[in-house]
């Protein structure tokens, strides 16, 4: 209950605190036209509590409350007079000066040791960020920064003195050679008041070179002012935990584990040279396996019912459920024979891609189909979306509760090893099996039944699948009245029968499958409601114009509805694509990546935080955000196109 209250506070403060800051800088800009020297006196005392409250946070100076307090005063004084004069040489003074001053407190107020903190009998100290300064690399990065600022301001047009470009990128390149490159947790507190005074009276200087804005440029800042406050603290979130992070990866990927030397590409070698990453090395075994050539079996079944349904009505080929269903069951068994041989965490993660994607897809746009002008269709829609609800964590650890297997000689508690011991004690039971036997064979029966009716009305689709969906029901009768079903396996020594749970996320290679059915079952409903609105969406026009020119509803479908909602399809294939390449959550609290079933962001925390080796995990990062950086420029890209 206390954390549950300490989130709400947090919750409720983060609101507050924001609406404060949003509707605090409207009100401030608005100022600015009117009172041009309390503006600059409140932006320059806000400014000063920021900087040393982000100090202050970071423990980084001592006696943080009364040297906060000073900055404001100070920072609200200097902005006061740099609103208020207009001479070139007293605003240079005094923004020189008040810079300098606030720079000199830092570094005279630097702690020693930022923390101290305890693991068992040892203790440990985080140094103070004074750094052992290079004076020849603070010259040449101050020369950098004043390049920099020369060329901007003659990129600019020269239209503005440049003075003040060449204070504010000399004084970067100062910051840079000054507290960027040297080691820091020294000692050498000259050092700490030169940076940090050089620092300030550079800011101030490009503060103080600044004019005097006349009436048309400050309407300009309080209506241009808007787009600076709401864009701000996005892009400022997006650069703090996106763009920075992305940088400070990609460099640690080319040095060692600890990060401290360059070793080129050896990190990116090393990921594709571990078995346990990606391991081709049984390639061969594809081709003879029993799930490879009957998946090619299946697939030519389907394609030869397509050209016989299609001949009846002079077409090539038709393919709708009935020929669709063997040529779809076929590939899967293919890639399946694939990737169950070819193991490796890059290949668990293109597998996860491939199935999780075309599954998801698949039942999300059937679901929305069969839903589509039925009854009770928001209900039914609304209990299938309802795992978008849960976390990825629940989610893993509902499902893990249902895959959970006990030994043999105890009651199974699991809800899928429960059904499954259930039915071996069916098929060992006389009439238990008998009675299944028969019920297996009514639904045949009706199942015949719509085979008769949809040849007889034409519906060749209908026909076909019908006969597809009885071979598996004329097969489970055959393993009830033969070797039998289900959990169960019988004891040599005694004859017993005895229950045989299935091991869900240990046994190998398929394990992985069943970890997958748990993002299946939360993506399923998002691609539902995306398809559904989409179908909602195609034109009852061209529906009709269908229905009149002699098409059946499958022709309909496949030939009308799939091409009108073709980019939909595309949108929800490459958003599957991007969530799926970085799962993490389910298989870090199902497995954690042991039993075959690693991913590459599960490798890559685990090569960083467990292993500490920060260079290959921050390589397998990188290799993660260049394979999803083409489907999202793609998907950018058709964004873009969609607006023209």
């Amino acid at each position: 209950m206390d954390r549950v209250i300490s989130t709400l506070i947090g919750v409720i403060a983060a609101v507050v605190g924001s609406g404060i800051i949003f509707i605090g800088a409207n009100k401030l800009f608005d100022v600015a036209p009117r009172r041009w020297s309390w503006f600059t006196s409140l932006l320059g005392g806000l400014t000063g509590l920021f900087v040393f409250a982000i100090l202050w946070a970071n423990r980084v100076i001592a006696s943080p409350v009364i040297w906060t307090l000073v900055a404001t005063i100070i920072g609200t004084g200097v902005g006061y007079l740099l609103g208020s004069l207009t001479d070139t040489r007293a605003r240079l003074v005094v923004g020189a000066a008040g810079g300098a001053v606030l720079g000199l407190i830092v570094g005279l107020n630097m702690r020693d040791v930022i923390l101290v903190f305890g693991e068992g009998n040892n203790q440990f100290q985080v140094g103070t960020p004074i750094p052992n300064i290079n004076y020849g690399e603070l010259a040449l990065w101050t020369a950098i920064g004043l390049a920099v600022g020369a060329a901007i301001w003659a990129v600019r047009g020269r239209s503005k003195p440049i003075a003040r470009s060449l204070a504010l990128w000399g004084t970067i390149g100062w910051a840079i050679g000054a507290f960027g490159m040297p080691d820091l947790n020294t000692a050498s507190r000259e050092n700490a008041i030169l940076g940090a005074t050089v620092l300030g009276l550079g800011l101030g200087a490009a503060a103080g070179l600044g004019t005097v804005p006349d009436a048309i440029r400050l309407r300009r800042i309080e209506t241009g002012s808007r787009k600076y406050i709401f864009l701000t603290p996005a892009l400022f979130f997006i650069a703090a935990s996106l763009v920075v992070p992305t940088i400070r990866t990609f460099w640690l990927s080319f040095l060692d584990g600890r990060g401290e030397e360059a070793v080129g590409f050896a990190n990116y070698s090393s990921v594709f040279t571990d078995a346990n990453i990606i391991d081709v090395s049984n390639w061969t075994g594809i081709f003879g396996s029993r799930m490879f050539i009957g998946g090619l079996i299946v697939i030519a079944l389907g394609v030869i019912l397509a050209k016989l349904a299609g001949t009846r009505r002079g077409d090539a080929f038709e393919f709708g459920p009935g020929t669709m269903t063997p040529v779809v069951l076929g590939v899967f068994l293919v890639s399946f024979a694939v990737f169950a041989t070819l193991r490796g965490t890059i290949i668990n993660n293109l597998w996860w891609v491939f199935t999780v994607t075309s599954v998801a897809t698949a039942l999300g746009l059937a679901v929305a189909v069969l839903a589509d002008r039925s009854k009770r269709e928001n209900l039914a829609k609304s209990i299938i979306f309802m795992p978008m609800a849960i976390s990825f964590v629940g989610a893993g650890i509902i499902w893990r509760f249902m895959y959970i297997a006990r030994p043999p000689q105890r009651e199974q508690t699991g809800v899928l090893n429960s059904l499954w011991v259930w039915l071996g004690q069916v098929s060992n039971s006389g009439t238990g099996k008998t009675v299944a036997a028969a019920v297996l064979l009514l639904l045949i029966l009706g199942l015949a039944y719509f085979g008769f009716a949809g040849y007889r009305d034409g519906n060749r689709g209908m026909a076909i699948g019908s006969a597809v969906t009885a071979l598996p029901l004329a097969w489970l009768i055959y393993k009830f009245l033969g070797p039998g079903l289900g959990g169960f396996a019988v004891v040599e020594a005694t004859g017993n029968i005895q229950s045989q749970p299935i091991q869900f996320t240990s046994e190998r290679p398929f394990n992985n499958i069943w970890l997958m059915v748990v993002l299946i079952w939360i993506q399923t409903g998002f691609t539902m409601v995306i398809f559904s609105a989409a179908i909602k969406a195609v034109p009852g026009e061209l529906i009709e114009a269908a229905h009149v020119d002699g098409a059946t509803e499958s022709q309909t479908f496949w030939r009308v509805t799939i091409p009108q909602i073709a980019p939909t399809i595309g949108v929800v294939v490459t958003t599957l694509v991007v969530t799926v390449m970085k799962v993490f959550d389910i298989v870090r609290v199902m497995t954690a990546g042991n039993f075959d079933t690693n991913v590459i962001a599960n490798e890559m925390y685990d090569k960083a935080f467990t292993e500490f080796n920060f260079g290959v995990g921050s390589a397998l990062a990188m290799i993660l955000f260049l394979a999803i950086l083409p489907i999202m420029y793609y998907n950018i890209r058709r964004m873009q196109k969609a607006a023209v």
